[in-house]
């Protein structure tokens, strides 16, 4: 099963701490997204494999864009 992470807000992507294949814990800080010069992280829901990723550092997301998917 593939969990999506979703942008919990609009902003610009200004960190990407995972890659492709890597495992993942949940609650762990897998990007930060700043809006109005406030960062925000953004923790992973659940624990498995980076199935994908949908941006990279400076690209700017709408609220529930998909970042990246999950997979258990």
């Amino acid at each position: 099963m593939s969990e999506e992470i979703l942008a919990p807000l609009a902003g610009t992507i200004i960190a990407v701490n995972i890659e492709i294949g890597i495992e993942v814990e949940e609650d762990e800080e897998i990007f930060v997204i700043e809006a109005m010069k406030m960062e925000t992280p953004v923790f992973c829901p659940c624990g498995g494999k980076v199935k994908g990723i949908n941006v990279k550092k400076g690209d700017k997301v709408e609220e529930d864009d998909i970042l990246a998917v999950i997979e258990d």
